[in-house]
């Protein structure tokens, strides 16, 4: 697959529902090449299928980041196949809720690996790319709960808040290197993730916040000119935290 020079290109994970469908759509409108990660081939199909209507190229990759080991590789990989990254969104992460007391060994590790330890590996994958092109813009999608305890909540918050530490740390040291990082740190956002089983929680999800403005969010940063960077922004529902 061959990329124009004058198009960026963005690899985004978690692409295959929530935010990182929604920001997908939206960098397909801006005329921004794709790069989909996520573990379900048949839903990336059906995004890639929407953004390429867009007049965008986009490549999917279907695999589970949760086995870190392979994902820098992995992640060299399409960077090498590309040509170029301008962008990376990650996006890809694990909802959990449980007492600290009550977690487990097994789902707080799973909890680090996905939401914390595959970003880190993601970010190795791309950044020798980004520092030889002169410039890039790494987007790291976090949470409220980074900077607020919510009971039952512990792990989660625990990876996110690492998370930003891990991209503060990033910031000061690539931004020399022409790299932008940008936290985002979302409230309540109705997606796929109260749906699943790690979550065991019941919100009014007509009163979060929708996908798709968080993905505006996401791409507003983007489009920054060069000498400027959105270092963290969160965004909550005007109700508040739910």
């Amino acid at each position: 697959m061959e990329y124009s020079p004058n198009q960026r290109t963005a690899i985004i994970t978690g692409a295959s529902s929530g935010i990182g469908k929604a920001t997908a759509i939206a960098f397909a409108k801006s005329g921004i090449n794709l790069c989909l990660i996520s573990r379900q081939q048949a839903k990336l199909q059906a995004v890639a299928d929407i953004v390429s209507e867009y007049g965008v190229k986009v490549k999917i990759v279907a695999t589970d980041l949760a086995e870190v080991s392979t994902v820098k590789a992995q992640i060299e990989t399409i960077a090498k196949e590309l040509g170029t990254i301008d962008i990376l969104v990650n996006n890809a992460g694990i909802g959990y809720t449980n007492l600290l007391r009550e977690t487990s060994l097994t789902d707080w590790q799973e909890v680090l690996n996905l939401n914390l330890t595959s970003v880190f590996q993601c970010v190795m994958g791309v950044l020798p790319h980004m520092r030889k092109q002169g410039q890039g813009t790494i987007i790291n999608v976090a949470s409220i709960a980074a900077n607020n305890a919510f009971p039952e909540w512990g792990a989660y918050g625990i990876s996110k808040a690492a998370l930003v530490t891990f991209s503060q740390c990033l910031a000061v040291e690539e931004r020399s290197n022409g790299i932008r990082v940008t936290i985002i740190s979302p409230g309540a956002v109705n997606t796929p993730i109260w749906d699943t089983d790690t979550v065991q929680l019941d919100l009014n999800r007509g009163a979060m916040l929708k996908p798709e403005t968080i993905a505006q969010t996401i791409l507003q940063a983007v489009l920054l000119p060069p000498e400027a960077v959105i270092e963290q922004l969160t965004i909550t529902p005007s109700l508040g935290v739910l």
